[in-house]
């Protein structure tokens, strides 16, 4: 029986997955805290008009965008993913993650209260500059967004460390969400022009 061939996008996210796994190893624990630092100040300016920021549990090779949510001023609430299991649409419960998640990743507890981000911070495994990411694959957050955009604007903000931006387009499925802007320890990536209305982050 042949073995059916590997889409494009399945390749790129194969290749891109090895690339961020060498690049997170290659680094020493100061530098990766001090690259996490530099990722907080290029990005909490751009939060000032946010009231609900989710974040989430990085994965080993995965940026943390811890520095960022412990940064929030007294105004705002973060918030991270919450699963019920693995066949349930991910859902963001406030701070702080107490119990491990479906998916073998912290996420808060149950009893935590549900809320509804108007600024999202998403991981990435790889992604161009006009905003069109490549997750793990299960569509966890584009399902997630579209839900919570059909009650409003939410701000997308793709987390990632540097190499992890492609300069040529990557494809895209329809269904696939597009990010608002792009962080790294680099730069501020605006890949969509704000919408008006909604409670947008007021320099996004």
């Amino acid at each position: 029986m042949a073995v059916p061939s590997l889409s494009l996008k399945s390749r790129l996210r194969l290749e891109a997955l090895e690339a961020r796994r060498a690049y997170a190893r290659s680094l020493g624990a100061p530098l990766r805290q001090a690259l996490e630092a530099k990722l907080a100040e290029i990005v909490l300016p751009h939060l000032a008009g946010a009231r609900i920021v989710a974040g989430y549990h990085p994965m080993r090779d995965e940026i943390s965008p811890d520095k960022i949510l412990e940064a929030l001023n007294d105004r705002q609430i973060s918030a991270l993913p919450w699963f019920a299991d693995r066949d349930a649409r991910m859902m963001f419960r406030t701070t702080p993650a107490r119990q491990a998640g479906p998916w073998g990743l912290m996420q808060p507890s149950s009893d935590a209260d549900a809320v509804a981000p108007d600024l999202v911070l998403v991981p990435l495994v790889l992604a161009d500059r006009a905003g069109t990411r490549i997750g793990h694959g299960q569509g966890h957050y584009d399902r997630a967004l579209g839900h919570l955009r059909e009650s409003g604007p939410v701000f997308a903000v793709g987390i990632a460390w540097e190499p992890q931006i492609a300069d040529e387009p990557l494809p895209a499925d329809l269904w696939d969400v597009p990010l608002d802007a792009i962080a790294t320890p680099a730069e501020w990536i605006v890949c969509r022009p704000s919408q008006a209305g909604g409670n947008r982050p007021a320099s996004a």
